[in-house]
């Protein structure tokens, strides 16, 4: 457990929005690409972005040696701030002692890393705190490390490297909702139309990898929905609710459930928003437990959500 003691505190500012700083913080194709310090690459970066999840990351220097590191996230407030704890592993991610990679100097197992993200001037000001590095010339190395580091992710940044998802998918800690968001370019009305017509839906709603057929979609409070979806196997996974809110073109407000586990009810909050003729849809949802939400997230929403966003987008924007 990382002490208060030996804290190192970098501060550095960006040109360019905290949005697109936090990204590449969060996305391993984007971190693999300034993480390390000069000459050195980094061609492993794994990320679980969530309270209790992992990351690993593969370090290596000119001579081709492999250093790898892993930690557990603590805290993450997108965008405004990540806490990680901070060690050295193998290449399975098991943590091992600074000795493994010949590293001399008093070391803990485990060291902690604060990031925090302001706004500033329509900059990104970053301020990076490295709590429990060895008070030697260890700890020296290992401010050279992250400037050189900072020196990479602000030449990337600068050029316009980072770029953002289309579709933001926001989970935060504490909550018991999940947020997808996206801007598309069509009106609101067309929009709500794709949530609300049968022919409209089966085109984009769910995985690519399965057919759906709506066989109830009556669009009123108190009205009934419910889609079937198959599999190659022709095996079929069903859902219902029941429509709470109709308010075209602005607002849907609706229950959700897998009928593979019924009794887990979910409420879906979806707002049609015009931005300058093109539409932004917040689409949240509600659920009665964490368990509920994490289960959901980790099913495989994260993975799925960019392809079928991609998909409506593609319907509406003809």
């Amino acid at each position: 457990m990382a002490s208060a003691q030996n804290e190192m505190i970098i501060t550095r500012v960006f040109n360019a929005p905290r949005e697109r700083v936090w990204e590449a913080w969060t996305n391993p194709e984007v971190l693999m690409k300034w993480w390390g310090p000069k000459r050195y690459t980094t061609p492993v970066s794994k990320i679980d972005l969530r309270v209790g999840g992992a990351y690993l990351s593969c370090m290596r220097s000119p001579g081709g040696k492999d250093y790898w590191s892993t930690g557990v996230y603590r805290e993450i407030v997108k965008p405004e701030r990540l806490v990680m704890t901070d060690s050295f592993a193998d290449e399975k991610g098991r943590v091992m002692p600074a000795s493994y990679y010949g590293m001399k100097g008093e070391w803990q197992m485990e060291l902690l890393i604060q990031v925090a993200f302001e706004v500033q001037d329509g900059k990104t000001k970053l301020t990076l705190r490295h709590i429990g590095l060895p008070a030697d010339m260890n700890a020296e190395m290992a401010k050279a490390g992250w400037m050189e580091s900072f020196d990479k992710l602000d030449e990337l940044l600068e050029k316009g490297e980072v770029t953002m998802p289309k579709t933001e998918l926001i989970a935060e800690p504490g909550e018991l909702s999940a947020t997808v968001r996206r801007i598309y370019n069509a009106p609101p009305g067309r929009l709500f139309k794709a949530y609300t017509d049968s022919e409209m839906m089966i085109q984009w709603w769910g995985p690519k990898y399965l057919t759906s057929t709506v066989e109830k979609m009556d669009v009123k409070p108190g009205g009934i929905w419910r889609i079937v979806q198959r599999d190659q196997k022709d095996t079929v996974y069903g859902f219902h609710g029941v429509y709470h809110e109709v308010s075209p073109p602005a607002r849907l407000v609706q229950t959700f459930e897998y009928e593979g586990a019924p009794g887990h009810v979910s409420l879906e909050v979806v707002t049609f928003e015009d931005v300058g003729g093109k539409t932004r849809v917040t689409d949240k949802t509600i659920f009665e437990s964490f368990e509920d939400r994490d289960a959901m997230i980790k099913s495989g929403m994260e993975k799925e959500v960019e392809g079928i966003y991609d998909r409506l987008a593609e319907l509406v924007e003809k």
